[in-house]
């Protein structure tokens, strides 16, 4: 038995059923009688169905029903919808086509719903959609930004395929910090698009009590409840009549807080059968179903004084959002991310404008960061353009125009109000930690093996842990043991240890004493689940709170049964003891007698419980300094990462173990995406890198060890002090791998590459810049 408090190391609780074995997750809940759901999806990118032929499917064997879109017509069943129509430019609202659970008439993308297969086995239901004649009348396809002016149209109300022409900032005051500037840097990016690959694949499952008319839903999300009201929409089902189940999750990354297609054609179909249908998603189906991350094209200009201070930022944006919107694909790259383009800068000016476009690709949406790893890398990479046309070492054009932490609170000039931090502090303990002084030394050895050496740095800062309100509750049993129902749902951060570490703090449990309950909407009523680093700021916030009245209601309960001045009462160890004396009272005992009301004062409700909400009064603000050291080899173009240093500033730490695991693994996705993942659709939307031989991750080797450490500020926003920590890895390194890669070039020539910046493409970079630099 063991109490550990916050602020301690302590491993994670979790981890014990994980590398037993004995997790269980979507596809381990065992159901009897279930059967196995199967998905047609279109071979092409776009094309009208012509004919749709499902009879001889129907009489497979083992086959219990097909589903087409005729069926979802005929059922009166809803679109998916988006829940970020914005209004843009002049107030024209987004366009919102409808988002079909089965494509009735014109597929859109590779991998568009056509048919649901419902079988015995899943051998079945595959021979039996193999059954099925589709009839395509292909059409030419807009394979990304480049080809959205290409002729082609997805929807008729989206002319030019844009979705939403939007903006924020001020561009007059823009447009005067360009007339007086003394120096531009400009700089034109690619912020490349990501494929999620959760070690999980997404499934679901769904049971229908005929008697009752209850369902439960079992799905592998990051957020049961959201889940459980758009599919009780969607299918035309009261929420209140569908219990939504999210047992452990493997991975989520953003990719699956969203409701989608397959979770309610499971529930839909298990009511038409009376049979539990179960889907689950493999590797080769994710890559064509699950949404995908950023795909942004950029064009930025930076005006400057004199001394390099920065006059005004201009940002224009492309996004693409695929072809039909996700449930908050609009607002990635706007609302979500444009507000952190200010950075950790004075900028008194700034204008971005962002034009969504519809292409014929999978659905475009939050991941890891969801538009604020877009912001950074843009303004990183340009302060270092900026640093070079100023004639300013790189980090005195950061120290030079960083927000002083004496002017906290700041809002920027995009209106995000930055409650804490110090910035200046944390770049110089990077700096020091990484031998940024020493780099010379490291260049001119390198030098000697034919090698290229390089060293960059990005700062970040990103708004998280803020927006909808979260739930928890909180009991005392009789036996001591305390149960906390939360609405957030961990998918691999060790929320139960972070929570069971604020409830040992307060009451000086065991760990073993506290049960964390998470994904079960009949656990608790209300939750928004787990995006956007908000589940200690705004879950941990909500379980402060519901620790605050049950201390307070068992305190009194002390005194009252002690006949005891509440100041005369120590708690420790689970128990109240009357200071001085052998008089003791556990919080066992405590239930058990607030539990009965004749041991009750009078006017005081049973039970030693309480159900509490908090709403954040505005968003954390973490941020922190990444400085990456690469070798190039120029003879073949590979990367190789020598150190990489981390400083952050987190607020207060519940756990230093969970907080630095939180910022390895974001080091880590965001080393794939600088240096290994792109996904590539060719001329016809088919997706070239439809699987993992054609699609690259890092791997462990890949990915060095990461030296981090903390220069923390206390946040403001929130009781507990903390700030969000999961998407802060992600948001840092891809600058800092880039920028260091692009010091490394920068003797050969090379001045500008795009992530991911793989082998070939830095081997292609150094041979075109060998040419110009012999003309010079």
């Amino acid at each position: 038995m063991a109490k550990f408090g916050i602020g301690q190391t302590m491993k994670r609780l979790e981890d014990q059923r994980f590398l037993t074995g004995t997790g269980q997750y979507t596809d381990d809940v065992p159901i009897d009688g279930v059967l196995t759901a199967y998905v047609l999806r279109s071979p092409i990118a776009h094309g009208d169905i012509t004919a749709l032929d499902v009879s001889a499917a129907k009489s497979a064997p083992g086959v219990k029903l097909v589903l087409t879109g005729a069926d979802v017509a005929a059922d009166g069943l809803k679109p998916m919808p988006c829940g970020a129509l914005l209004k843009g430019i002049g107030g024209k609202k987004a366009v919102g086509p409808d988002y079909p659970l089965l494509v009735g008439d014109r597929v859109r993308h590779v991998g568009d719903a056509v048919a649901l297969i419902v079988a015995d086995t899943m051998d079945q239901a595959r021979d039996a959609a193999e059954l099925i004649e589709v009839d395509y009348a292909e059409l030419p396809a807009v394979p990304g930004l480049a080809a959205v002016d290409n002729g082609t149209t997805l929807w008729e109300a989206a002319p030019g395929n844009l979705c939403l022409d939007w903006e924020t900032g001020d561009a007059e005051a823009v447009e005067k910090g360009f007339a007086k500037a003394a120096r531009v840097a400009e700089l034109k990016l690619v912020n490349n698009r990501i494929i999620v690959n959760s070690i999980e694949p997404r499934g679901a499952a769904a049971v229908v009590d005929d008697a009752t008319g209850e369902s439960t839903l079992y799905v592998s999300t990051q957020g049961p409840h959201g889940v459980r009201d758009v599919i009780a929409d969607v299918l035309n089902m009261d929420a209140a009549k569908i219990r939504c189940v999210s047992p452990d999750v493997g991975g989520g990354f953003g990719m699956k807080i969203f409701p989608y297609r397959e979770h309610a054609l499971v529930l839909w179909a298990a009511k038409k059968l009376g049979r539990p249908v179960k889907w689950i998603s493999d590797r080769s189906e994710a890559f064509i179903s699950d949404t995908q991350g950023r795909d942004h094209v950029s064009h930025a200009r930076l005006a400057m004084d004199d001394n390099g201070r920065f006059l005004a930022l201009s940002v224009d944006t492309k996004a693409d959002l695929g072809a039909y919107l996700s449930l908050y694909g609009p607002a990635i790259p706007t609302v979500a991310g444009s507000g952190m383009l200010a950075g950790l800068y004075t900028t008194p000016a700034i204008h971005v404008r962002v034009r969504n476009y519809f292409t014929n690709t999978l659905p475009v949406d939050a991941y890891r960061g969801a538009g604020r790893p877009e912001a950074a890398y843009l303004v990183e990479r340009l302060v270092d353009v900026a640093a070079k046309v100023a004639g300013l070492p790189r980090d005195e054009i950061r120290r030079r125009n960083f927000i002083p932490a004496s002017s906290m609170p700041f809002t920027t000039a995009l209106g995000e109000t930055y409650d804490s931090g110090d910035f200046a502090a944390h770049l110089d303990k990077a700096l020091a930690k990484a031998d940024w002084a020493g780099i010379d030394a490291r260049k001119a050895e390198s030098a000697k093996a034919g090698k290229l050496r390089g060293i960059g740095i990005s700062t970040y800062v990103e708004a998280c842990g803020g927006g909808g309100p979260e739930w928890s509750d909180m009991r005392i049993e009789p036996d001591g043991t305390i149960v906390v129902p939360i609405g957030t749902r961990s998918t691999g951060q060790g929320h139960e240890t972070a929570y069971t570490q604020l409830v040992s703090e307060a009451f000086g449990v065991d760990n073993e004493m506290v049960k964390v309950i998470q994904g079960d909407t009949a656990a608790i009523e209300n939750g928004s689940g787990t995006d956007g680093s908000r589940s200690l700021p705004a879950g941990g916030s909500a379980l402060h709170m519901a620790i605050q009245s049950v201390s307070a209601k068992a305190r009194m309960l002390a005194s009252y049964l002690l006949e005891a001045a509440d100041s005369d009462l120590e708690l420790a160890d689970g128990k109240f003891t009357v200071v001085g004396t052998d008089k003791s009272i556990t919080l066992g005992e405590l239930a058990t007698a607030a539990n009965d009301p004749s041991k009750l004062p009078e006017g005081i409700e049973p039970g030693l419980e309480a159900k509490e909400m908090y709403k954040p009064a505005a968003s954390t603000y973490p941020n922190g300094t990444h400085v990456c050291e690469v070798e190039v080899d120029p003879d073949t173009g590979r990367v190789k990462l020598i150190q990489f240093t981390v400083v952050d500033d987190f607020g207060e730490v519940v756990n230093p173990t969970l907080l630095e695991g939180q910022v390895h693994g974001g080091v880590a996705q965001g080393v794939g995406q600088a240096l290994y993942e792109r996904t590539v659709y060719d001329d016809n939307g088919q997706l070239v890198t439809g699987s993992l031989v054609d699609y690259c991750l890092p791997r462990s080797v890949d990915v060095p060890p990461v030296s981090f450490s903390m220069s923390p500020t206390r946040c403001a926003t929130n009781p507990l002090g903390v700030k969000g920590c999961g998407e802060a890895g992600a948001i840092g390194a891809p600058p800092a791998v880039i920028n260091a890669i692009l010091d490394a070039l920068a003797p050969a020539g090379v001045t500008d590459i795009d992530m991911p910046a793989t082998p070939d493409r830095i081997w292609a970079a150094l041979q075109a810049a060998r040419p110009a630099a012999a003309a010079e």
